[in-house]
């Protein structure tokens, strides 16, 4: 049980090494084609435009190398979510009262425009045009959550929150605190794994004492949680107070700005690659 809680800790960290295009290119970049891309999921009304956005999903998904395996594992959660919105668009309530579809969108149903909804128990019944539907937005969220984790993939911590802070440097004529912005999130991405391995280690240490999760009552299995919990929150707040310290002994915040070891330079490559995947994905969004 202890090797198992353990071995948890491997699935906190999203970023795979590796030397392709999709890792060596610039963070700004990915992040603003992840936006354009996600604008062009909502805009795209056809079965075809769908299609086109999940081939360049997909042939991303292949640069980068990223296992199919590893991205079904992290979408698990997702599957739920999905298997409702095709539920509740396939299935209505009010069949026999629908003279003309409504609620379902402008989404095209390809052959299966003006399909009659099948009555299967009184009012219920079956919609196939709703079902399409259904099916057309599901992968709309699919392609959607596999875009951002083909960029979590590629992407550090440290090249993201570098990214955001390059595209937070304007605020600073409003004199928004950027560089405590960026620096805060970035101790906050930091803290998720580490959460989880407080979590683990404490949860491990209560069990070989012989502590018991799940067995009884559900009161008494939240209960069994109080000798976790306070120890995990006692070893993240002293986490924390020696992160402060060790900043304080660096001198942060004592001058007006910080400067970066390895800062990146916006390169013509990397300006291409931001123009045309924008023009790509406004004309699938036009003309599709």
């Amino acid at each position: 049980m202890i090797w198992h809680t353990c071995s948890m800790q491997m699935n906190f960290d999203t970023y795979l090494h590796g030397t392709s295009l999709l890792h060596t290119g610039d963070a700004r970049v990915k992040l603003a084609l992840l936006l354009a891309y996600s604008i062009t999921l909502f805009l795209v009304h056809t079965w075809t435009g769908i299609l086109i956005c999940a081939a360049l999903c997909l042939a991303a998904c292949i640069v980068a190398k990223i296992a199919p395996k590893r991205l079904m594992t992290l979408m698990i959660p997702l599957y739920v979510i999905l298997a409702f919105t095709i539920i509740f668009n396939g299935f209505r309530f009010d069949v026999s009262q629908m003279g003309t579809l409504y609620g379902l969108g402008n989404v095209s149903t390809g052959v299966f425009e003006g399909w009659e909804p099948v009555s299967l128990i009184g009012s219920f019944g079956f919609v196939p045009e709703g079902l399409v539907r259904g099916c057309y937005y599901a992968l709309r969220i699919i392609l959607l959550v596999v875009a951002s984790l083909v960029v979590s993939f590629t992407t550090t911590s440290t090249e993201l929150i570098d990214a955001l802070y390059d595209y937070l440097k304007p605020l600073r004529a409003f004199r928004v605190p950027v560089e405590d912005i960026a620096m805060m999130i970035s101790v906050a991405l930091r803290f998720i794994p580490l959460t989880a391995e407080e979590l683990f280690r404490v949860q491990a240490a209560q069990q070989s004492r012989g502590a018991v999760f799940s067995e009884g009552e559900l009161v008494k299995r939240i209960a069994a949680w109080q000798p976790v919990l306070i120890p995990m929150f006692v070893g993240l707040f002293r986490r924390a107070d020696n992160l402060a310290l060790a900043m304080e002994s660096r001198c942060y915040a004592m001058t007006p700005t910080r400067t970066r070891l390895n800062p990146r330079r916006f390169s013509a490559t990397s300006g291409a690659a931001l123009i045309g995947g924008i023009i790509l994905c406004v004309a699938i969004a036009v003309l599709l």
